[in-house]
């Protein structure tokens, strides 16, 4: 009688899983907080130097009140303003010995030739403030250097009826001086060119800008406006 083999059964063997590091571990329970942190910080940096730029270029391209873009003007804009200033500017200065090429620069700077809201709306053409209890006044954002930096604020200007108004006002103040000293502007009108009534304009402090009388020489220079200064006889 034939005999049975006997079965043979195999071992299965269990593979053991590789123990992981604590490190891994608690790292793959912290990954997603991580991951999500990261992202929400780059966003953050992202708007931070967004915002950066956009004061950068405000302060680059800033007059008070201004409404447009220098680069928006046209060069015919420009021309047409000056010219029409300019027959002004020739009588201020009979009557008050202020250059005219100084009365145009200045307006054309301070108003970006017209165009900034001080001066298009208020006509204010030269940045001139007014005290806060000035119901004729007019408050609008403005940027001046304090410390060494530039600084964005609020302050109350003056509102004129049109630009001659504004143009007349400037002279009288450097003719007559400020309440508190008569000879305020004193080296303003002492001055025989418009290289001295800028250097004498920037030394009394008109601006708050260091480079406030080289701007209104290159200024001069560029559209030539010492052509309409009344020279004596």
């Amino acid at each position: 009688m034939p005999t049975k083999k006997a079965k043979t059964y195999k071992r299965k063997t269990i593979k053991k899983r590789p123990r992981q590091h604590p490190l891994i571990k608690k790292w793959k329970k912290f990954k997603p907080k991580f991951l999500q942190k990261i992202g929400c910080l780059t966003i953050f940096l992202f708007v931070l130097l967004g915002l950066f730029l956009v004061l950068v270029f405000k302060w680059i391209n800033f007059s008070p009140g201004q409404n447009q873009d220098p680069q928006t003007i046209t060069y015919q804009q420009q021309a047409n303003f000056i010219e029409e200033i300019a027959p002004i500017a020739q009588t201020l200065q009979k009557e008050y010995g202020i250059l005219a090429s100084i009365s145009m620069a200045q307006a054309a700077l301070e108003s970006n030739f017209g165009e900034s809201q001080l001066s298009a709306q208020y006509h204010n053409l030269y940045g001139v403030k007014t005290e806060a209890s000035d119901p004729a006044g007019v408050d609008l954002p403005t940027l001046e250097f304090i410390d060494g930096e530039m600084t964005e604020m609020e302050d109350r200007f003056k509102v004129y009826p049109d630009w001659a108004s504004s143009m007349r006002a400037h002279a009288e103040l450097i003719y007559y001086g400020t309440t508190w000293d008569p000879n305020y502007y004193q080296a303003v009108k002492e001055g025989k060119d418009y290289q001295s009534q800028a250097q004498g304009l920037a030394e009394a402090g008109y601006a708050t800008d260091p480079d406030y009388a080289q701007k209104l020489i290159d200024m001069i220079e560029t559209w030539q406006l010492d052509q309409y200064d009344q020279t004596s006889p």
